[in-house]
């Protein structure tokens, strides 16, 4: 799934904090990068943060009510906030 133009990193951040299976970011080199761990949220942030938004992220949800979740988030117009 590919999440794009995300301004609200905290929400998106607390919603795959809530997700019970895996969630990665697939870099634009294959690389899988776990989400669920903090460390991995900040080099995120840090790497893909501009312009007060993260412009795209490509991410692997291993669960579907996981990603329903996302889906929710995304649709809900809190990734815009």
């Amino acid at each position: 799934m590919t999440l794009e133009n995300i301004s609200s990193i905290d929400g998106l951040f607390a919603v795959i904090n809530q997700c019970t299976g895996n969630v990665e970011l697939i870099s634009d080199e294959g690389d899988c990068i776990n989400l669920k761990s903090r460390l991995a949220q900040y080099m995120t942030v840090a790497g893909a943060f501009s312009d007060g938004y993260i412009r795209s992220l490509r991410l692997r949800v291993e669960k579907d009510e996981d990603k329903v979740r996302i889906f929710d988030f995304i649709l809900s117009g809190e990734a815009e906030k």
